[in-house]
């Protein structure tokens, strides 16, 4: 919306893919409302199959439920150079691209990123997803970008940890995002572990690596 309103780029549209798929999968229309646009990535293009699938059981899912998004078509790669265990384990017997990618789509096809499989949190035998936490603690008037990870637990396998930046001139404390948590998030979902950063890990590209947030974390709460 800020592109739309402060650049003037009134036909910006959005696209998902990912390299293996070559590279673009689903994409907004210039003609389609502008909260589609922000909120989805968009329909299958032309020529490209796409579905959402139960990522355990590799059963179709239907409209509006989560799963992993998988695709084929004939921009799908063949394998990965030399790595053939790799590729097996991306590309199904049946040519599908399993993307990693956990996601939604309605009935009228537009597709919505919903979290990676690989950062799902599995407590107690409860799935909890990142993504749909961190959205919720964005709506937080104090703040600036917030991620969510999970720390290895021995009694439920693992626990949530968010690492929350704050806005300039704010403080906070667990107890107060706790609160802000109840009643509007199930229970198991609440975060045990607070933690008020002023950066994350980065790569040279300008994204945040996970991975080494729960390393970081993960020595943290162990020792």
């Amino acid at each position: 919306k800020q592109v739309i309103t402060k650049m003037h780029c009134s036909e910006i549209v959005i696209a998902f893919g990912q390299t293996e798929s070559s590279p673009v999968m689903t994409m907004t229309r210039r003609d389609d409302p502008v909260e589609l646009r922000v909120a989805t990535v968009g329909r299958l293009l032309p020529d490209i199959e796409g579905k959402i699938i139960d990522p355990e059981s590799g059963k179709d899912l239907p409209p509006d439920t989560q799963g992993e998004i998988v695709t084929r078509s004939a921009c799908v790669m063949k394998g990965y150079y030399k790595m053939p265990e790799a590729t097996t384990n991306t590309i199904d017997k049946d040519g599908w691209l399993h993307t990693g990618d956990l996601g939604v789509v309605d009935k009228n096809g537009y597709y919505k990123i919903t979290g990676r499989i690989k950062d799902m949190i599995i407590r107690g035998g409860e799935n909890i997803y990142p993504r749909e936490l961190e959205e919720f603690l964005f709506t937080h008037p104090k703040v600036v970008n917030v991620q969510v990870v999970g720390i290895p637990d021995k009694k439920y396998g693992e626990q949530v940890l968010a690492a929350i930046q704050l806005k300039n001139g704010q403080t906070a404390t667990a107890d107060e995002f706790i609160e802000f948590c109840k009643g509007k998030i199930a229970r198991h979902k609440i975060p045990k572990y607070w933690e008020f950063v002023d950066s994350y890990p980065m790569t040279a590209s300008g994204k945040i690596q996970k991975f080494k947030m729960k390393e970081i974390f993960e020595k943290k709460y162990q020792n």
